[in-house]
């Protein structure tokens, strides 16, 4: 009678779990960190007024700035209120969540807020708001 030797049973080879998960945190890590730094608002530094009751508006298009000396600013370019109207008018049809906030400097003349609030109302852009800083009043 012939003689079998005795095969041994191979396992499955395991799977380790615990290094993709590691791997998919850093990975998550990652992506928003890097995320947090592609969200940059570039704008002009324009000193706001202060507002207890200011809420937070994070889907904007156009940030506008208008410095004391009557300058508009979208975003870091320096534009005229023609220009910027009809910009503004222009991405209103394509887009209807779309908004313009308007940080104005607070020692600024308010008329240069008005004329500009007065002709996007013209051009029939209607979602407008204005920065200010949260905190309590001097």
């Amino acid at each position: 009678m012939i003689r079998l030797k005795k095969r041994r049973v191979t396992r499955a080879p395991e799977l380790m779990i615990s290094p993709m998960i590691d791997m998919m945190f850093l990975l998550l890590v990652f992506f928003i960190v890097a995320t947090m730094n592609m969200s940059e608002i570039k704008t002009i530094d324009v000193r706001l007024p202060v507002a207890q009751n200011a809420g937070i508006e994070t889907k904007t298009t156009f940030n506008v700035s208008v410095k004391s000396d009557g300058t508009i600013w979208l975003g870091d370019k320096k534009t005229d209120v023609d220009t910027l109207v009809m910009q503004a008018a222009l991405e209103s049809r394509k887009d209807p969540a779309f908004a313009v906030i308007i940080s104005g400097d607070g020692d600024g003349d308010y008329r240069n807020i008005v004329t500009l609030l007065d002709r996007l109302r013209q051009a029939k852009v209607t979602r407008v708001g204005l920065a200010t800083v949260s905190g309590e009043a001097k």
